[in-house]
């Protein structure tokens, strides 16, 4: 079994942070590509964010030069910084990641319990 959990969301202020981060735990052989997701109420779920296993980056637009995503390879754990919090950033965040169980099988998709963060004063 594979298991992501997410912490670190909460309430903030308009313009402050906040960091999500995102633990993988189980039968893992290893993570490719990782990132957050975010759905808010009546919307479709979004990419925010995401890293490959080399470290490369991509942004949503709306959050280009405010969010930075991470990863720690040994700790099999992904993040979030996100600064400049705006109310329409408010959503139910989820960290996503393709992991193999094993050398030779399939990759697999898997999703975080979501994290819900909320921007308001």
């Amino acid at each position: 079994q594979v298991q992501l959990v997410e912490s670190g969301g909460g309430l903030v202020q308009p313009g402050g942070s906040l960091r999500l981060s995102c633990a993988a735990s189980g039968s893992i052989f290893s993570i490719n590509a990782t990132g957050w997701y975010r759905q808010a109420p009546g919307k479709q779920r979004e990419l925010v964010a995401a890293i490959t296993s080399g470290g490369s980056t991509n942004y949503v637009d709306s959050v280009k030069g405010r969010f930075t995503i991470s990863r720690d390879n040994a700790k099999r754990m992904v993040f979030l910084q996100m600064n400049s919090l705006k109310p329409e950033d408010t959503a139910v965040y989820y960290c996503h990641a393709v992991i193999l169980t094993r050398s030779s099988g399939p990759k697999y998709n898997y999703w975080g319990q979501g994290a819900q963060v909320t921007v308001s004063s």
